[in-house]
């Protein structure tokens, strides 16, 4: 539904290797980096920006990526640990959301929440 997303960021490579990691076991790459910043999405279709800030946001952020399967989610999650993000919450049903939300949960290195789902 969106059209593109952008966070600013306290240390732009910190950041550039988090959601590199995370976001392989979605299918998103790296599509474009320079000094300012990065952008990740499908190949050639950037669709979340990082913009190098020296304050970074100034509140947390929620981000969630839909998953094509949950394979994909547990990969999002194993990824994005290697990557240098934090737990917030491992792969799993989230039944207080519905009985087939199925999501996982990291903080990336500036504290926003950062959520991949499938929901079947």
């Amino acid at each position: 539904m969106y059209d593109h997303i952008g966070l600013a960021v306290k240390d732009i490579d910190a950041s550039v290797r988090f959601y590199t990691a995370a976001l392989a076991g979605l299918g998103f790459v790296l599509c474009s980096r320079d000094d300012s910043g990065a952008g990740f999405g499908p190949p050639g279709e950037p669709g979340l920006w990082l913009y190098a800030g020296s304050k970074g946001a100034t509140g947390p952020a929620h981000v969630c990526f839909r998953a094509t399967d949950r394979a994909s989610v547990d990969r999002f999650y194993a990824g994005g640990v290697e990557g240098g993000g934090r737990d917030n919450g491992g792969p799993g049903v989230r039944s207080d959301y519905s009985p087939t939300y199925y999501a996982a949960f990291l903080l990336d290195p500036d504290g926003n929440n950062v959520e991949a789902v499938c929901i079947r």
